[in-house]
């Protein structure tokens, strides 16, 4: 991986262990399906949710935005950082959230020190100070997913390109806010209490989707609540801890294949395979190889019949 900051998933896990290795205590994220602010309340305590769009590059820069209004003075009186470098808004979007949520979040000595150092500075230089924290690009990076080709080419996205971008939204200091690096100042969404979060953020999110062609289905929903363990422990539903066991389990384990590429492993693989079909002779190699063509043939000519009877 290089030195800069790499790239990360959308993913419950990998935002959970993200911000537990940050020393983050008791939270944890958990993917939406839906826009539905009851299922948002049903894990409650909710301190915010992070939202994955495809970014439009062609889109001009606004004096204002499409929704809601800019809030300069929540700019100073809010944690809220410019984004300064390519692939950090994903870590930059959760700690818009914890930091501004230190009343009900314990976000240990390493985040809560940043904090404080960044406190008295401007958004353009917390975004500064967030880019050039070794601590907080080394975890960021240590859940980018392994590849084996360096790209040190750095080039500005163009309207063809495919372009994604994480943004938060809380409630701090009785307004729900838009927290987005690329802005100029939090935007402010209206009234909001942390009750109210599941359905103030829900309306603000349709009518942001809704700026999208009908066909667009890239989005994704991540919402950060508390450990829900331990609600399951305070209602004694061994059931549900269990399943939330078994989630810790999994991710740790998906995680953990981020981290390598299998790469060198595939191809030991079919070099393998390649050399038993040779022992067979040159014959049935080819064959091997033509039934193996005609079997990809048969499974496109499949999907492509299946997606044509969707479409009648």
């Amino acid at each position: 991986m290089s030195a800069g900051w790499n790239t990360i998933e959308s993913d419950a896990g990998v935002f959970t262990y993200l911000v537990d290795n940050l020393g983050v205590k008791d939270v944890q994220f958990e993917e939406l399906v839906s826009l539905d602010a009851e299922h948002l309340r049903q894990r409650s305590p909710v301190y915010g949710v992070v939202f994955l769009f495809k970014y439009p590059t062609g889109e001009k820069s606004q004096e204002k935005p499409l929704d809601g209004i800019y809030d300069y003075e929540a700019a100073e009186s809010h944690f809220f950082a410019a984004q300064t470098i390519q692939n950090a808004c994903g870590t930059q979007a959760l700690l818009s959230v914890l930091l501004n949520k230190t009343d009900g979040i314990e976000i240990g000595p390493r985040l809560q020190e940043f904090k404080d150092f960044t406190g008295a500075f401007p958004a353009d230089l917390r975004g500064e100070a967030l880019s050039n924290s070794e601590l907080i690009r080394d975890v960021h990076n240590s859940f980018a997913r392994a590849s084996p080709f360096a790209d040190e080419a750095q080039r500005l996205a163009t309207e063809e390109d495919d372009v994604y971008h994480f943004i938060a939204y809380t409630s701090m200091g009785g307004k729900l806010y838009e927290l987005d690096g690329l802005k100029p100042a939090p935007i402010s969404h209206g009234s909001c209490s942390p009750d109210e979060f599941p359905e103030k953020v829900i309306p603000v999110l349709q009518r942001r989707i809704e700026r999208y062609p009908a066909q667009e289905i890239r989005f994704n929903l991540l919402a950060m609540v508390q450990d829900l363990r331990i609600r399951a422990r305070e209602l004694g539903d061994q059931d549900w801890l269990e399943q939330e066991e078994q989630k810790r389990i999994a991710w740790q384990w998906e995680n953990a294949l981020r981290r390598h590429n299998f790469i060198g492993f595939i191809g030991e693989t079919l070099k393998g395979v390649v050399g038993i079909k040779l022992t067979e002779g040159e014959t049935r190699y080819h064959e091997w190889l033509e039934e193996a063509k005609n079997r990809t043939r048969a499974s496109l000519e499949e999907r492509r019949n299946a997606a044509g009877d969707q479409v009648s």
